[in-house]
């Protein structure tokens, strides 16, 4: 492989050469690094492997998530552990989808101060700053759509003066929304009491025991209703 094709990396302030078409995630276990924690799905869908990294000669700190992120030159890495936000502890069928709720279980999003740190670090794209005012503003709904595909991986909450949890009180949002003003779905509700009532626990016994190709193959076939 010619030096084109390589970069330098820093990890743990120890410098590697690694392929230049390698995750950051892929770059760790290529220099010998065994990944036991903070690699999750490896699919962009857990929030893990959230990483802070700046490149070599700038200041700028950089976040993202390393199994979605290629490695560049003179790039310093480290992991950031899960961001131990301050979850509030509540009863889903005490709760009512309101401003209130949001007011008493999670005050400081009304300390905001709108400097769209939370936005800026996000490595989904979503709109953090913007669901946190729907959540201000008692749009309960609205803060649960626009935080649908957040992974919870918590660089937002660790970027925040405010000391706001985003990603908890989008969760609040979308349970609230799922619980009391989503329409109620036939197929889901008869689904989940086939489930209760055990319909499917042979057909979960049997796929235990299948292999990973076993399963690969029953899933690339499935019926997909429409």
């Amino acid at each position: 492989m010619s030096n084109k094709e390589m970069v330098e990396i820093y990890i743990l302030n120890k410098k590697y050469s690694v392929p230049s078409s390698l995750t950051i995630m892929d770059s760790m276990e290529y220099a010998g690094y065994k990944l036991v924690r903070g690699c999750g799905c490896r699919g962009g869908f857990c929030g893990a492997c959230s990483t802070i990294y700046r490149i070599k000669g700038k200041n700028e700190l950089k976040v993202c998530l390393a199994c979605q992120t290629k490695v560049e030159d003179g790039m310093y890495l480290t992991q950031l552990p899960f961001f131990p936000g301050d979850k509030r502890t509540y009863d889903m069928n005490e709760l009512a989808p309101t401003a209130d709720t949001m007011m008493k279980l999670y005050p400081e999003i009304y300390s905001c101060i709108g400097c769209n740190s939370c936005t800026k670090g996000c490595p989904q794209g979503l709109n953090v700053m913007q669901y946190i005012a729907s959540a201000q503003r008692g749009d309960i709904e609205k803060c649960a759509h626009e935080s649908f595909d957040c992974v919870m991986c918590g660089i937002c909450a660790s970027r925040c003066p405010a000391g706001i949890t985003h990603y908890q009180v989008a969760m609040l949002a979308r349970r609230l929304t799922g619980k009391y003003i989503a329409p109620e779905t036939e197929d889901l509700t008869k689904r989940v009491k086939e489930i209760q009532d055990g319909t499917y626990d042979d057909s979960m016994k049997e796929l235990m025991i299948k292999s990973i190709d076993e399963l690969k193959g029953l899933y690339n076939t499935r019926d997909i209703t429409k």
